[in-house]
Order: structure tokens, then C-alpha cells, then sequence
């Protein structure tokens, strides 16, 4: 059985920045992905209830990075287990482990893809429309082409092309609403 997911809320950045929140669901694994910054917590809280989620329900959160716009609201999700670039973090105990192909259950796994920081990972989902690929590496489907706040610029592009390499039929930004990666998307 394939996952499913929806975006809660989709991110922008300007004058005011929030992140695209996200929510995957595999059986009984039940995801949320960058509970970042957003107006008001009822811009997750409120479309994960129409979903039937209550917050305690979500099994795991997912880190894209540790900025704040991407990490704030993670307290919102007492029973989760946290995910990052280098372990998995839940109540008082910290397990290491290598995020690059950890999977949280068979149809979601995470991939290291450096470039916006060092640590950046990319949570990649099977759905029954494709891979779906929840990542930091584009802002929204624009791009940047560069961008200006990559630790290693040379490491995002490798990581873009290593994502569109994968073929995903959708791409989840970090602040903006999905898209499908075609010729124009940026590498």
C-alpha cells in the first residue's frame, strides 16, 4: 500500500516567512514533516483535524533542518519521534543513526541532501501517484535558482540533481506550494 499525503499549510518568505507543513500518512505511521513558523498554530492544527489526526496521533516529525522556520511548532506533537540529519530523538532518548536512506516505514525514507545547510535531509514518499519528495532544496518551483543563503552552493545543485535523478512526480518546497519538476526546474 502506497502513502498519501497533504500539505497543511503551503510556506513563503518575504517580509514574513512560514514553512510548508506537511502530512504523510503509511499505515499507521503518521508524519508530520517542517512544523515550522506559520501565522497562527491553527494553520496546522485546523487541517490536521479535517484529516482526523488528533496531535498526539502523530508517530514521527521530520526535520528538513534545524532553522526555526522549519522546527517551531515540534512541541505541538508530544508522542512523535523526531527526526534529524544524524538521529532519531524521542522524549529522553537520543539514538544515532545516518539519516541517508532511514526509513520511518516502507513507503517513507529520508535522504541526506546538503547544500541549504550541511545537514539538510529530503523526505522521500511512495504514493500511488509517484514519488513525492518533502525538501528544502527549492523554495518553492522557482527555485531560487541560487540560493543565497546555501552553506554549499556546489552541494545544493548536486543534490538537486541527485533528487530529480529520482524522477519524483511531485515536489514539496520548503516555502511554497508542491509542484511537478519538468525541464524548467532548476538544478
Amino acid at each position: 500500500m502506497a502513502a498519501i499525503f497533504r500539505t497543511l499549510t503551503a510556506g513563503y518568505v518575504g517580509p514574513r516567512t512560514a514553512s510548508t507543513v506537511s502530512l504523510v500518512r503509511d499505515g499507521d505511521t503518521v508524519v508530520v514533516v517542517d512544523p515550522g513558523m506559520v501565522a497562527d498554530r491553527s494553520l496546522i492544527l485546523d487541517p490536521l483535524a479535517a484529516e482526523g489526526v488528533a496531535p498526539d496521533r502523530v508517530t514521527d516529525v521530520v526535520f528538513s533542518h534545524h532553522h526555526p522556520d522549519h522546527t517551531l511548532n515540534a512541541a505541538l506533537f508530544p508522542a512523535a519521534r523526531f527526526h534529524d540529519h544524524w538521529a532519531v530523538y524521542q522524549d529522553d532518548l537520543w539514538t544515532d543513526r545516518p539519516a541517508d536512506g532511514f526509513r520511518l516505514s516502507p513507503s517513507i525514507r529520508l535522504a541526506a541532501t546538503p547544500g541549504h545547510t550541511p545537514e539538510d535531509i529530503s523526505t522521500l514518499v511512495d504514493t500511488a501517484e509517484g514519488l513525492v519528495v518533502f525538501t528544502h532544496l527549492w523554495w518553492d518551483a522557482a527555485g531560487p535558482v541560487e540560493d543565497p543563503y546555501a552553506t554549499d552552493p556546489a552541494a545544493l545543485h548536486t543534490s538537486r540533481a541527485r533528487i530529480l535523478a529520482l524522477s519524483p512526480a511531485l515536489i514539496v518546497p520548503g516555502h511554497g506550494s508542491p509542484f511537478a519538476p519538468d525541464a524548467g526546474t532548476p538544478a
